[in-house]
């Protein structure tokens, strides 16, 4: 499975292409296959989003999407020693999944 990510151009906040739209949340992802490249050049010129681009994730147990590199998982989640940084602190599960 392909998603795309990047930077909203005016935040600088990670991002996700949900299908019609950018979302703060890896979760909103959607499988963008073969198609990753138009939509990253669509939206690159759009101006929307800096350097949108594909990367690999997978679906774990739960049914939600995960980025399957490290990096990206970090991106997705925010840090890893201080979860009450994160997109949602008040999650019991925000730092488990990442490592």
């Amino acid at each position: 499975m392909k998603i795309l990510t990047g930077n909203d151009l005016k935040s600088g906040a990670v991002v996700w292409w949900d299908g019609r739209n950018w979302s703060l949340h890896v979760e909103d992802a959607c499988d963008v296959g073969e198609d990753a490249a138009m939509i990253a050049a669509r939206e690159d010129a759009e101006r929307r989003v800096v350097v949108p681009y594909a990367i690999e994730a997978t679906v774990d147990a739960d049914g939600r999407i995960r980025p399957a590199h490290i990096k990206d998982r970090i991106r997705a989640l925010g840090p890893t020693v201080r979860t009450d940084l994160t997109l949602r602190p008040a999650d019991p599960e925000a730092g488990t999944w990442v490592i």
